[in-house]
């Protein structure tokens, strides 16, 4: 009787299914509805409207982990000028950058190693406090008795 709640396992002959509404013929139904496409009189083409000259650009980012850094940013449409932009800036630093980021990773990595020692130490010690306070006790009770 306890615990979730289970249907009978008898059929009921009254069941008819899944409950519908009924369908309405509708006389005057036409079908899908299609929006008219009339033409626009004021509409005028113009080739020219996203030509315009700016000295400026915006960068819209989101960013999920923090202390991303960007830097050497190059606008062009020359495949040629961005490699040779690439290889007289982030080309000369890639490796020292790297070299940095492993020994940061390895830092925090003996960092985490040693708290987990300290911890399991600590967990260690504790056992063995409490070992001795229920040997102390066991003998309190043996005592007692």
């Amino acid at each position: 009787m306890d615990g979730d709640w289970v249907p009978p396992k008898v059929n009921n002959p009254a069941h008819k299914g899944e409950w519908r509404s009924k369908m309405i013929e509708n006389p005057s139904y036409q079908g899908v509805w299609v929006h008219p496409e009339i033409d626009n009189p004021e509409y005028k083409h113009d080739a020219e409207i996203y030509a315009f000259e700016s000295a400026y650009l915006g960068f819209d980012l989101w960013q999920v982990k923090s202390g991303t850094i960007f830097d050497n940013i190059i606008v062009t449409d020359s495949v040629a000028e961005a490699k040779a932009f690439f290889e007289e800036t982030t080309g000369k630093t890639i490796a020292g950058e790297k070299a940095m980021k492993e020994a940061a990773e390895e830092e925090t990595k003996k960092k985490a190693e040693e708290e987990s020692k300290k911890r399991a130490e600590e967990a260690k010690h504790d056992d063995e406090d409490e070992d001795y306070e229920d040997e102390e006790e066991e003998g309190r009770e043996k005592d007692e008795l």
